[in-house]
């Protein structure tokens, strides 16, 4: 079908508030991560929620990984919805829900002790992470979709790259505050009460995005859909899965690598330092806290510079990097000096800003405007509910179960070789405009490519 209407001009202030009002739901999203990871808040919730033998922290991990089995059904439900009746509804509605999930976490009464309610406790702490997983499954997927949508193309690559700005902002602010607290109170008060502070920060998080959500437009790709009357009537699910699955296979491939990493740097690492390498909780947090603070700063400028030289070029990179370098690496961690555990956890973590940097603009076009929000969404969350949801908890139970520290480096390079294939297949989509994507990636004639906007 070829598209006549013109999707409407944005200025750049409206772009900026468009790329802040989606980056808030990534960083509410990885928020939540960085406080239930934490070495201190992972081993407190364990605790409460689960009491009883076994290793607190591989219980909180498994109650991370718990909400990954619902996301492909939050994906498969708001992706095509948002195909349908606009982003920034559904976006709306996946921000409260995922902010409003971690605020209530940090209002449970607890398995034992003053308050509590035996059983009830881990069941309702469960149900919890399923509506949070549930929702989560809709907002990357739109969020990244939202940015793109609205991003002109010569700087998709720039401003996609403030989405995974926000997983880092969020990320840190976590252990900023996990920090903070683990800095006011004893260990007796954190475990008694104070690990419910972190939880509730998330509630005004929510709140701000939700308001700079609701103050924008729909995206100017869906405005054009409608003008054109070629949006989807009802939820387009089985036009999603049936005219785009090879395109989805990719991705699923593509994100395998990139969820592997970013789980294992965000959300493995602050444990395996403390439960494996028996580094201490603040060292462990002021570490990653200074490498993320390094990502946050390059992520933009490397986002740019994909804009001239492409988003394939980034990703073939950081695949090759984490096939050679993961071992070294994980070595230079176990070596006994902090300098050098420092240096092996940034080494890894500029490969992954390598990805984290061009997915925003990567990602959303790989598939057709009229299906884009439900394929990526689909794709996006089966890969992570499979790979990445699961990470922390596989890399923890084989280091424990075999014994062998190495585990991160292997699964890291498994993760690359598989997704090396994927990578090459995709096609370069750099300079093209998102209305020239079909199902095979792309139908902008190289003229169109050279003209975009």
């Amino acid at each position: 079908m070829t598209n006549t209407a013109q999707a409407p001009e944005v200025d750049e202030k409206t772009v900026r508030r468009a790329v802040i009002a989606s980056a808030m739901g990534n960083a509410t999203e990885w928020y939540d991560y960085g406080v239930f990871t934490s070495g201190a808040i992972a081993a407190s919730i364990g605790t409460v929620f689960f009491p009883g033998e076994g290793n607190a922290i591989l219980k909180s991990l498994a109650l991370v990984a718990i909400g990954f089995v619902v996301r492909p059904f939050g994906g498969a439900f708001f992706g095509p919805l948002g195909d349908k009746i606009g982003r920034q509804r559904v976006l709306a509605i996946t921000i409260l829900l995922m902010s409003g999930c971690t605020f209530l976490v940090g209002c449970l009464p607890t398995y034992s002790g003053e308050y509590a309610i035996g059983i009830g406790a881990p069941i309702l702490v469960l149900l919890l992470r399923l509506i949070q997983g549930f929702s989560t499954g809709g907002e990357y997927g739109g969020a990244a979709t939202f940015i793109a949508e609205y991003a002109p193309t010569r700087k998709r690559g720039f401003w996609g790259s403030f989405l995974e700005m926000g997983t880092l902002a969020g990320y840190v602010l976590g252990n900023l505050v996990v920090l903070t607290v683990t800095l006011s109170f004893t260990a007796d008060q954190v475990d008694s009460w104070a690990w419910r502070i972190p939880f509730w920060v998330a509630l005004p998080l929510g709140i701000i995005g939700l308001y700079l959500r609701n103050k924008l437009e729909d995206t100017p790709e869906f405005r054009r859909l409608e003008a054109a009357g070629e949006k989807a009537e009802k939820a387009p699910l089985k036009e999603t899965l049936t005219r785009n699955w090879r395109m989805i296979m990719n991705l699923i491939g593509i994100v395998l690598l990139l969820n592997i990493a970013d789980y294992m740097l965000l959300t493995t690492m602050p444990t395996y330092f403390t439960d494996t390498l028996k580094i201490s909780d603040n060292t462990a947090t002021v570490i990653i806290i200074i490498v993320e603070l390094i990502q946050i700063a390059l992520i933009a400028p490397i986002g740019a510079l994909s804009d001239r030289v492409g988003r394939k070029p980034m990703l073939i990179t950081a695949a090759i990097g984490f096939l050679v370098l993961s071992y070294p690496s994980i070595k230079l961690m176990q070596s006994g000096s902090t300098v050098l555990l420092f240096l092996g956890f940034l080494i890894v973590a500029l490969l992954l800003v390598l990805m984290l940097a061009v997915i925003g603009s990567t990602f959303p076009a790989m598939f057709p405007t009229r299906v884009r929000y439900g394929a990526f969404a689909i794709g996006y969350n089966v890969s992570t509910s499979i790979f990445g949801g699961t990470c922390g908890v596989v890399v923890t139970a084989l280091i424990h179960g075999t014994g062998n520290q190495d585990w991160p480096a292997y699964y890291l390079m498994i993760a690359a070789a598989i997704a090396l294939f994927p990578i090459f297949k995709i096609p370069e989509t750099a300079r093209v405009p998102m209305d020239h994507i079909n199902e095979e990636g792309v139908t902008a004639p190289p003229a169109a490519k050279t003209a975009a906007n």
